[in-house]
């Protein structure tokens, strides 16, 4: 201990964010006053009873029983057929609709705003991981049990820190996999208008060759990484045709080095591309994901359908810079260039997983996100299993989230409402449920 110049005492600063987790793990996450904060013990049971019940098909099951024990589900079936254990907890969600946990494929916990020069420049570790901690339990209480957070946008390896925190029970948020600091070329994703001689920091780390891009992903697996992202395409602009440009940072060697590298370290990889040579590069290299892909031609959509690639399309994102975008590019848009490409996309059979790309816009309202899949082509099914069972495979985590059976986490929202008659619905979650305890019901 030390004494502050106020009198008061307080801690030696340490490296890291853990300090700081540690003290923001004694506040108790937002929520409404009836949630459960503590964990299930692994002996304790909890029977929730489903008026209706999203289990992939295209109808909902009716009156059904949830059986948790512990953090995990037991048993799922019709109500007539599931024994409810005599000290059993039980939730009534008779009335409403129980989904699988949501899935957020494509997050930045560490962004607040638009501005990411100002936070990056302004902000150090320690307070951005505390404000990744509270968007991240934003994202919780809206329905989102895990998330696949893709970079820290300068705060290197803490997205770790705040994953691991979770996992062993010192905060509460969703369960995540993390990308750690991302991967650019100089020029690429650096802030712009200060001077020369102004050293400014990188957002991303920088590689600018095959070897310095394998040991980068050596690097980032070593402090944790769970997959690797790289930005294969970052500038844009539009012809005065209205064609969207959108020229590759990386080379192909060095987009084949980052892949190959990372599948032999058993980690799997996202690439930033919206258009053109970029999402080539990562097409023919075998990434697992192309987030945004907002101009894909027959060429990419044939190419990802053979390969099995996702497309996780941010698409609500382009709605709401649809005017900044028409002034800034004469009239020209990304929402509407990413329209026609995702309905070419969906029609081709190419797979699609929930991403949102929330942070440059508040955390806890990405599930505008399942409007617009709808609007642009799916049915209320096929987004729902975007951000389920599809997600959970594109993550690798189909054994323990993206459903509703047996043996896997206790992870599950539910809605008032029928999502398959109105997707509107998820905007509206009322109850959330992870590792068998729960955050939030307004259902009561």
């Amino acid at each position: 201990m030390y004494t502050r110049h106020d009198g008061c005492p307080a801690m030696l600063k340490t490296s890291g964010a853990g300090w700081l987790l540690f003290i923001y793990a004694l506040v108790p996450l937002s929520a409404p006053a009836q949630s459960t904060q503590s964990a299930s013990p692994a002996d304790h049971w909890i029977a929730v009873r489903a008026g209706r019940l999203f289990d992939g098909s295209e109808k909902l099951a009716v009156n059904q029983v949830i059986l948790i024990k512990g953090n995990r589900i037991a048993k799922v079936g019709p109500a007539e057929q599931v024994q409810i254990p005599a000290d059993a907890e039980v939730l009534d969600l008779s009335h409403a609709t129980v989904l699988p946990g949501l899935i957020d494929a494509h997050t930045h916990v560490f962004g607040n705003g638009p501005d990411f020069d100002n936070q990056i420049l302004r902000e150090s570790y320690q307070y951005r991981t505390l404000t990744a901690l509270a968007n991240a339990q934003k994202d919780l209480m809206a329905g989102f049990t895990t998330l696949r957070d893709l970079k820290t946008l300068g705060a290197m390896y803490s997205d770790v820190d705040l994953r691991n925190a979770i996992d062993r029970g010192i905060v509460t948020g969703p369960r995540m996999q993390v990308a750690t600091r991302g991967l650019q070329t100089t020029g690429g994703f650096i802030m712009r208008g200060f001077s020369p001689e102004v050293p400014v920091p990188s957002a991303l780390q920088v590689v600018d060759s095959p070897w310095a891009a394998r040991e980068a992903v050596r690097d980032q697996v070593a402090h944790g990484a769970d997959l690797i992202k790289l930005y294969a395409a970052y500038d844009f602009h539009f012809t005065d045709d209205g064609k969207l440009v959108s020229p590759p940072t990386f080379t192909p060697e060095e987009v084949n080095a980052i892949v190959d590298e990372a599948h032999k370290k058993g980690r799997k990889v996202s690439c930033h591309a919206f258009a053109g040579e970029g999402v080539r590069n990562c097409l023919n290299a075998g990434v697992e994901s192309l987030e945004h892909g907002a101009d894909l031609d027959d060429g990419d959509i044939k190419l990802m359908v053979q390969k099995g690639i996702y497309l996780v399309p941010t698409l609500y994102h382009y709605q709401m810079d649809r005017e900044h975008d028409m002034k800034k590019y004469g009239g020209h848009n990304v929402a509407d260039v990413s329209e026609r490409s995702f309905r070419r996309a969906l029609a081709a059979g190419v797979k699609i997983a929930f991403g949102s790309g929330v942070g440059p816009f508040p955390h806890g309202t990405q599930t505008r996100e399942f409007e617009y899949l709808v609007k642009f082509g799916m049915t209320p099914v096929q987004a729902i299993r975007a951000a389920t069972s599809e997600a959970a495979l594109l993550m690798g985590w189909q054994d323990r989230v993206g459903s509703v059976q047996a043996g896997k986490f206790a992870d599950l929202v539910a809605v008032a409402g029928d999502p398959l008659a109105d997707i509107a619905e998820l905007e509206r979650v009322q109850f959330v449920m992870k590792d068998g305890h729960v955050f939030k019901n307004e259902l009561k």
